[in-house]
């Protein structure tokens, strides 16, 4: 799922407009403020904690769940070079025990700690420059295989949760060689993308998969054709355009054998500026 909620983001760049009653914006003025606004959730969710309710079902033929997995998690600014730190707090309906979370913390300290020890030396310090600029280039030539994979239309003019949007459609290109491990992974699937006309924003997301893909060569899962994600993004305290809601289904072969339907749902809320003085508790976890 991290892949396509990279694929989501990377949808953002436009191209060959439509005609309609008002004319769309100019591509290349337009694709251009999209380019300026383009950035991955987690350096846009680097500076924020938040809520994480994640469930996960399995669903049979017909649609009905036969199993469900609900957690809730704090989530905080991850240390360099490692993804968020997500602080588990309820699960099934059910917080988790004050002396589970006790322990948690404590190992967390110790993680911390262990860093600030670590990072101190010039050294380690330019380590992690190098692999930020590594990560940034390989985030730069994946919007490179936007535009070399797929055909992309302006469409219409679209109203999303108040905001005046611009719908495009990105289908891929026959026989378009990738130059990424990103854009080896976006060939196999199309996408609708909602771009606020004002802000140059991703604000809605809708894909799905061409074909059947395979991951770990074909030997863990099969995810088939017609897997579906769709991605939708907030305007928090009306300055920045934060995820608010993934949903996505899938059928897919698990060592090739045993076949799973699934259908899962991640709900972003309580965002909050995170600094040094911040609280690192949420004072009141949501209920189910």
């Amino acid at each position: 799922m991290q892949r396509l909620l990279v694929f989501a983001l990377l949808v953002a760049c436009l191209a060959t407009p439509a005609a309609q009653e008002r004319p769309l914006p100019d591509y290349d003025a337009f694709a251009a403020q999209v380019k300026q606004h383009l950035a991955t959730d987690e350096e846009r969710q680097s500076g924020y904690m938040y809520l994480e309710r994640r469930t996960e079902q399995r669903v049979d033929a017909s649609g009905r769940s036969t199993r469900e997995s609900v957690k809730v998690y704090e989530v905080y600014p991850g240390l360099p070079g490692e993804d968020r730190y997500r602080r588990l707090i309820e699960e099934d309906g059910k917080p988790v025990p004050p002396g589970t979370l006790a322990q948690k913390d404590g190992e967390r300290r110790k993680e911390v700690e262990t860093y600030a020890r670590k990072v101190s030396t010039p050294a380690e310090r330019q380590k992690e420059t190098r692999q930020l600029t590594k990560a940034r280039k390989r985030y730069d030539a994946a919007i490179d295989d936007v535009f070399r994979i797929y055909d992309i239309h302006m469409v219409r003019r679209e109203l999303v949760d108040g905001h005046d949007t611009i719908l495009a459609t990105l289908t891929p290109k026959p026989g378009v060689k990738p130059q990424t491990d990103d854009g080896k992974i976006m060939q196999h699937f199309k996408a609708r993308a909602w771009i606020s006309e004002s802000d140059y924003e991703l604000v809605r997301a809708e894909i799905e998969a061409l074909d059947d893909l395979s991951f770990g060569m074909g030997l863990l899962a099969r995810v088939h054709k017609g897997t579906t994600a769709t991605y939708q993004r907030r305007k928090v305290n009306g300055e920045v355009w934060l995820p608010a809601e993934v949903t996505w289904t899938a059928s897919a072969r698990v060592m090739l054998v045993k076949r799973l339907r699934l259908r899962g749902i991640a709900e972003f809320s309580g965002y909050r500026k995170f600094t040094v003085d911040t609280s690192t508790t949420y004072a009141n976890p949501p209920t189910s």
